[in-house]
C-alpha cells in the first residue's frame, strides 16, 4: 500500500500573530524539510493530551518520526493513555524550544499489524529500547497543522504548514455532551 502522505507536501502559510511582526508575505517561510529534520532529530518530545475535564496534560515521551507521522507508545493506564482513550487530540513538540516545531494532530491507536516495521527498527536504534506494543499501545499522530517558531529567525521564519484534511483520520466522539464539539 502506497503512503499518500509522502507524495503530498503540506502548504506553507503564516499563523495569525498580530503584534509580533510576523510578515504577511511568504518570503522567509521555512521549507517543510526544516521542520521534519528537527522532529526526527529530537530525542525527547513533549506530548500534550486533554483530560476528561478539559485540563491539558503534558508529559515527556519517546518516539520516532517516520513517513510524515509521529509514533509513540504509552501505557493504556497512564494519565496520557486514559486521556487518549477519551479524546485523541494531541500536540507534540520537539525538545529544542529555540527551534520549536509544534505538531497538532490526532493520535490513532494502532493494531500490531498497522505499526510500520521501520518504527521498531528506528526506535531501537534511537533509544536502545524496544518499541513493544505489549507494554503499551503504539499510537500514530498524523499532523493536521504544524508550526515552526525558530528563535534566531523570528519573526520572519515563523511558518505554519497545513495538511490535506483527507490525510488525517476522522474522529467520532461517542457520547457527545450537549452543545457538541467546538
Amino acid at each position: 500500500m502506497a503512503d499518500k502522505s509522502k507524495s503530498s507536501e503540506p502548504s506553507a502559510s503564516r499563523p495569525s500573530m498580530k503584534g509580533y511582526g510576523v510578515p504577511k508575505s511568504l518570503e522567509g517561510v521555512l521549507p517543510w524539510t526544516w521542520a521534519q529534520e528537527r522532529i526526527a532529530q529530537s530525542h525527547n518530545y513533549w506530548l500534550t493530551t486533554v483530560r476528561p475535564d478539559g485540563v491539558p496534560h503534558t508529559m515527556l515521551v519517546w518516539g520516532v518520526w517516520l513517513n510524515q507521522a509521529y509514533y509513540f507508545s504509552t501505557s493504556a493506564t497512564s494519565r496520557k493513555g486514559r486521556n487518549l482513550q477519551e479524546n485523541p487530540n494531541v500536540v507534540v513538540c520537539n525538545e529544542n524550544a529555540e527551534e520549536a516545531v509544534i505538531i497538532e494532530g490526532i493520535a490513532r491507536k494502532l493494531s500490531d499489524s498497522e505499526i510500520p516495521q521501520q518504527a521498531f527498527i528506528d526506535y531501537k536504534a534511537k533509544y536502545g529500547w524496544e518499541l513493544d506494543p505489549k507494554m503499551g499501545p503504539v499510537h500514530e499522530v498524523r499532523p493536521k497543522t504544524v508550526f515552526a517558531m525558530p528563535e534566531k529567525q523570528f519573526p520572519k521564519g515563523v511558518t505554519r504548514w497545513k495538511f490535506d484534511e483527507g490525510r488525517s483520520c476522522e474522529v467520532q466522539f461517542p457520547d457527545a455532551e450537549e452543545g457538541g464539539q467546538s
